[in-house]
């Protein structure tokens, strides 16, 4: 049986059930990551998301920001928080699904909004948690099955934004974030589950800005979430795909979810 496994940077998870259930009931993930979930575990609306048919939930969060949780029909277990580059925030957990496979949710930092690591220090965070994570995912077999996705918050190629020229100086897409990124997915060969069925040479976002009065027509987005698997598990990529329309959903997240389907 196929597996379909989504990733959502849903912008406040409670702010935004009414679109957790929206996309479950269009979608119907069997597994579900959300990022910048922004509230404590004691708040994290458990309740409502076994309602949708989530029995197996892992959630770490803090107060107003950041925050990750899996939502799964399938039992998870080994589950496990990990902290990159000392940042002591919530943007790493991880569980292994039933077939072994080890999934790994993600929020990486935004970086704030100046390019320059001695002037911004969210910025210098941000590459340090890159580089963190390139140490951490060097020690993985790549052998094994797992699957890292979320937020990365870098749109990597020339036609994940809406132009590669303007963009090269703006915070997500620029060159030393891009090279950082590559030298992630290039540690074990990392396979972007998405651009195996987009072209490269063609626009894919999942992201468009709140800032733009008509967001829909001016289409200035970048790919900033992605779904990424093990070379083992490329054989059972089946598909993978981000639906444009819940961008434009009732009080919608500024990014749209991605979704990947792999045979079981």
């Amino acid at each position: 049986m196929p597996i379909t496994i989504a990733s959502w940077n849903i912008n406040s998870v409670r702010l935004r059930m009414p679109l957790v259930a929206q996309m479950v009931q269009q979608f119907n993930p069997d597994v579900l990551c959300l990022q910048e979930i922004k509230c404590e575990d004691m708040h994290f609306p458990l309740e409502g998301i076994k309602a949708l048919g989530y029995e197996h939930v892992m959630h770490s969060g803090e107060k107003s920001y950041n925050g990750v949780a899996i939502l799964s029909r399938l039992p998870l277990k080994d589950m496990e928080t990990i902290n990159h580059a000392g940042t002591n925030q919530k943007r790493h957990i991880a569980a292994t699904l039933p077939d072994g496979t080890r999934l790994h949710n993600l929020y990486i930092p935004a970086g704030g909004d100046i390019p320059d690591v001695n002037e911004n220090p969210k910025f210098k965070m941000k590459l340090d948690v890159l580089d963190a994570l390139s140490e951490w995912s060097d020690k993985l077999n790549k052998d094994t099955t797992s699957i890292i996705l979320g937020d990365f918050n870098i749109a990597p190629l020339e036609h994940d934004v809406w132009s590669h020229k303007q963009l090269l100086d703006v915070v997500s897409h620029t060159p030393i974030e891009v090279e950082k990124l590559t030298r992630l997915q290039h540690t074990i060969g990392w396979v972007d589950s998405v651009r195996e069925f987009i072209p490269h040479h063609e626009k894919a976002y999942s992201w468009w800005s709140y800032r733009a009065r008509d967001w829909d027509a001016a289409d200035k987005g970048r790919r900033l979430d992605h779904v990424w698997l093990s070379p083992a598990l490329k054989p059972q990529l089946k598909a993978a795909h981000m639906p444009r329309a819940p961008r434009g959903w009732t009080q919608p997240s500024d990014h749209v979810p991605v979704l990947a389907v792999l045979e079981g």
